[in-house]
């Protein structure tokens, strides 16, 4: 990235002073505030009060019945009611407390970061970090201006297992690699048809637009469903294929590539989804350690099984059974597969013998507290310049399917060579007051 789109580094140096954080003792309490509570944030308020000295202290949704739900969760995780907003903005006037951890849609994810980052919070904020390619390099930018810890919610990199694997393909265990495939099979069913119908009692439905044009309420654009609509998801890629890819691009040892080339449709179901439910995205990447190919797979449908990966553990600890997601990398000497976030195998020489294995959960929440207390940014597993890198790839991956055509990506320039139809996909138009800044 070049940065100097953003700031000087003498600028930088002066906030870095101005805004820097003491570093605080083990026996000192982290108080985190929860946004956005329903599916992947009943996570967050499961996981925040099993570590030691740290409280959730405020909760945030637009919607009362969430809101509801998310008390009752919290009351049998921790003894303290914690406070309770509709509003972030009057959330983050609370100065006591010292880190957000955001679980909204993905279209709120950038700015709510941002204002974090200038309220002085530090910030864990699910994947994909942005909504488009704008976003990610103005939430680098904020992190830094501010001195913040900023975490992207990539669970699989606090992995003891899976940095164990990445470690052996560094050592040369399966020798050069060369190639990674990220897959995700995972089924799901048709939404239906939702028809325009009155905002539900509760729901602040203004602030949950934030950024995206206004719409007519309906609810396939709202709880969950939100993924498969331009207007504030990034479709399955950016939903479950963003853990997969930013697995392959850490294994790979690559950064950002040079072609992208994505192929699908939305298929099998006649209902509202408008991102696609199968998709194939080839990347390209010509580094110093010789050119690479990652390919993203996505089937929203019964798949078979590959290498091993044959179920996936999501929301509230289920097994899924019928789901392939993981990735598998190709070398001279082998190949190595992922299941799911938190366990691999090897296959080694002609005769494919079984090689070293493992299978080792990690914390990714404890990682980021970790990081929070001593105020240092290289203690972050998924540290937000990283984690938006995978991000990039997700949005590149949807324009070249959007447009029907091949990229060419300049990461010096940050732009796609020669297709100004591409790089106007960067960013959107934004509904006021909710506009991202350009100076953050």
């Amino acid at each position: 990235m070049n940065r100097r789109y953003f700031l000087t580094s003498a600028s930088a140096a002066v906030a870095s002073r101005a805004f820097a954080a003491p570093q605080k003792s083990p026996n000192d309490t982290i108080r985190v505030a929860c946004v956005g509570l329903h599916a992947r944030g009943k996570v967050h308020l499961r996981s925040y009060p099993a570590l030691p000295n740290v409280e959730v202290v405020a909760l945030c949704d637009v919607d009362q019945s969430v809101l509801k739900s998310a008390l009752d969760l919290l009351a049998t995780r921790q003894s303290k009611k914690p406070a309770v907003y509709t509003d972030l903005r009057k959330l983050l006037e609370d100065k006591s407390i010292d880190a957000v951890s955001i679980a909204t849609p993905d279209h709120q994810h950038a700015l709510q970061t941002i204002w974090a980052c200038q309220a002085g919070k530090d910030v864990y904020v699910e994947k994909p970090c942005s909504y488009n390619m704008f976003e990610t390099r103005q939430m680098v930018a904020a992190s830094k201006r501010y001195d913040r810890i900023v975490q992207q919610g990539s669970q699989s990199r606090s992995s003891p297992a899976l940095q164990e694997a990445v470690a052996k393909m560094r050592e040369g265990l399966i020798g050069k690699v060369y190639m990674a495939r990220a897959l995700s099979y995972k089924h799901r069913e048709g939404i239906g048809h939702a028809p325009v119908e009155p905002v539900p009692p509760g729901v602040d439905y203004d602030l949950w637009l934030g950024p995206a044009p206004s719409h007519p309420f309906t609810k396939n654009r709202f709880h969950y469903n939100w993924h498969w609509f331009w207007d504030y998801g990034t479709g399955d890629v950016g939903n479950q294929g963003v853990h997969e890819i930013d697995i392959a691009r850490w294994g790979l040892g690559v950064q950002y590539p040079t072609r992208v080339s994505a192929m699908g449709s939305h298929v099998l179901f006649d209902d509202d989804q408008e991102t696609p439910n199968l998709l194939n995205c080839a990347f390209e990447f010509d580094e110093s350690g010789g050119r690479k190919v990652l390919v993203y797979e996505l089937r929203n449908w019964y798949s078979n099984h590959e290498a091993g990966i044959h179920e996936f553990t999501g929301y509230e600890d289920q097994t899924v059974k019928d789901s392939t997601v993981g990735d598998i990398f190709y070398g001279s000497k082998g190949y190595l597969a992922i299941d799911g976030y938190n366990k691999y195998q090897t296959w080694l020489g002609r005769e494919q013998e079984p090689g070293p294995a493992g299978k080792q959960d990690g914390d990714h929440f404890a990682n980021f507290i970790g990081a929070v207390r001593s105020h240092n940014r290289q203690l972050l597993t998924a540290e937000i310049e990283e984690g938006s890198i995978s991000a990039v790839l997700v949005h590149l991956a949807n324009i070249s399917y959007r447009l029907g055509r091949t990229l060419h990506f300049d990461a010096a320039s940050y732009s796609c060579i020669g297709d100004a139809e591409a790089n106007r996909m960067f960013t959107r138009t934004y509904r006021k007051p909710f506009v991202v800044p350009a100076q953050v």
